[in-house]
């Protein structure tokens, strides 16, 4: 139990600061964007460029990105058919069926699972729906929104993202085997060390805004609810697909502590700029705040009774 309450506490107290700095006004809005900027364009992408690095490579990972992308392409499917069932609402429905909050939540909750050793597990899995967040989500958000998106801003938006800038650096190092080569010489510690500093406050800013974005006041909990529980369906029944696959085509491949999280994370937080009005906002909010405490309440269960 102690054991346990050391990886749920520190996840629980910095969300309940999160919330305690957005109810006493300690930190305004435009301090915590600041503080997003700062865990999405720094501290993360210094965690992905670390884990990346230090993997070690196999044909497999060409292969799990793809099915993590047909997997997110599926539940989009999924959602869309069902999305007649929400009137209204339905437009928004495939959107938040697919896709994962893995910078702002993921990385965070799995490195306290697991350690920060073993972050490379989570980001194999992870690297495939950052491509289909980047690229047919939008195009097909951008459709949605009447507002197509051109294939040259897609390259543009991925080329300036720190993130897919920092999974390229990881890759190049750690595939052509630069970062083993640099062992020798220490240069790999010193690396290491410059890293580690970056990186270190990663999950208390995250976790830190996202508690301060945690508002359960006033949502529509029945229709929440629909969409919600279609989502957690819509996983479950991928999560046995993709560890079924994982299992057939690649069973030298262990990765399903990483696949088990990863599909309990909320769809993107990034959806709530795309709705047209504030009903829409209002609607969008409440499914990602019910959806990440969820994912909260999902990580609880698997760090107190193992679950794999």
């Amino acid at each position: 139990m102690t054991e346990v309450l050391k990886t749920i506490l520190p996840v629980v107290l910095m969300l309940a600061v999160g919330v305690l700095c957005r109810r006493k006004q300690m930190i305004s809005r435009e301090g915590i964007n600041a503080l997003k900027n700062v865990a999405v364009n720094i501290t993360l992408p210094a965690v992905l460029l670390n884990a990346f690095a230090t993997t070690q490579y196999a044909p497999s990972d060409l292969l799990i990105p793809l099915l993590m992308f047909l997997v997110c392409v599926a539940a989009w499917a999924l959602g869309r058919a069902a999305g007649r069932l929400f009137g209204k609402r339905a437009p928004f429905v495939p959107f938040l069926t697919t896709g994962f909050e893995a910078g702002m939540l993921g990385y965070a909750l799995f490195g306290m699972l697991y350690g920060a050793e073993h972050t490379a597990e989570f980001a194999r899995i992870d690297l495939g729906q950052v491509l289909f967040v980047f690229t047919l989500y939008k195009i097909l958000l951008g459709w949605d929104g009447r507002q197509k998106t051109s294939a040259g801003q897609l390259v543009k938006d991925m080329a300036a993202s720190p993130i897919i800038l920092a999974i390229a650096a990881g890759v190049l190092l750690g595939a052509t085997g630069l970062y083993e080569r640099m062992k020798p010489s220490g240069i790999s510690g010193i690396f290491d060390a410059c890293v580690s500093f970056v990186s270190a406050p990663t999950s208390v800013l995250i976790l830190l805004t996202i508690g301060y974005d945690l508002v359960l006041d006033d949502i529509p909990w029945k229709e929440t609810s629909r969409v919600v529980f279609l989502r957690l369906a819509i996983m479950l029944l991928l999560r046995f697909v993709l560890l079924w696959l994982l299992r057939v085509l690649c069973p030298s491949v262990h990765l399903t502590e990483a696949v088990n999280l990863m599909f309990l994370m909320p769809p993107p937080f990034v959806l709530t700029v795309f709705a047209d009005d504030a009903d829409q906002r209002t609607y969008i909010s409440s499914a990602l705040s019910v959806s990440t405490l969820v994912a909260v309440l999902g990580f609880a269960l698997i760090a107190a009774f193992g679950i794999s």
